[in-house]
Order: structure tokens, then C-alpha cells, then sequence
């Protein structure tokens, strides 16, 4: 039951960005970007790639066989983040989203935890 509530928080943490696919202003509001800007686009791809985290996220709280490649996929798109964030120098726009990946990172390690130690 914890598992399916880890699961439920992460993507829940994932919804945000994810609804500037449909909600195009929350990319300027997210990332400071506007409309004008090629960059827009690049958002808008990426926000629906965190509909598919957020996808993936809630087939993994139903699914316990699907949690293991869930854990690597939300890792890599989590881990990288933060990553490029700090390596990027931590630029001001983009810390509340780095917050929210850092805050999200003690349930990610729970889960990776029990997916690989039920093998």
C-alpha cells in the first residue's frame, strides 16, 4: 500500500508540468519562457514527456511488474534534472523545479528500493 501512495506522490509531483501541454501559459510561468520563443516548442515536447512519467507512474502504482523499468525511466528524468540544474549553474528560473525533483528524490529511492529488492 505504501508503494501504491509512493507511486500516486511521484506522479503527482509530475502534473504541473505536465498540464502545460494542454495549459500552454504554465510554460511561461514555469520556465520563463514565451510564446515568441523556439524554445516554447521544446517545452511543450517536454511537457509531454512528463505525461508519460506521469503515465508511467500511475501504471506502476497498479502494476507491481511494471515498477522496475517505471523506477529507471522517473530516475533518469528526475536524476538528470537535477544534474543538468547544478551543472548549468543552478540558474534562478529553474529552482523551484529543481526543489521540487530534490523534495521528490526520498521517494524515488524508496521505490527503486522495493522494486529491485522484491527480485
Amino acid at each position: 500500500m505504501i508503494e501504491r501512495i509512493a507511486w500516486g506522490l511521484l506522479a503527482l509531483l509530475h502534473v504541473t508540468p505536465a498540464l502545460a501541454l494542454v495549459n500552454p501559459a504554465f510554460i511561461t510561468r514555469l520556465y520563463g519562457v514565451d510564446r515568441g520563443d523556439t524554445a516554447f516548442v521544446l517545452l511543450q515536447h517536454r511537457a509531454a514527456l512528463f505525461l508519460a512519467v506521469v503515465a508511467i507512474c500511475t501504471w506502476a502504482m497498479i502494476d507491481p511488474a511494471s515498477r522496475r523499468l517505471a523506477s529507471v525511466a522517473v530516475a533518469i528524468s528526475m536524476l538528470s534534472f537535477v544534474a543538468l540544474f547544478w551543472l548549468g549553474g543552478a540558474p534562478d528560473a529553474l529552482r523551484s523545479i529543481a526543489i521540487a525533483d530534490l523534495v521528490g528524490l526520498p521517494i524515488l529511492a524508496f521505490v527503486v528500493w522495493r522494486a529491485f529488492a522484491e527480485a
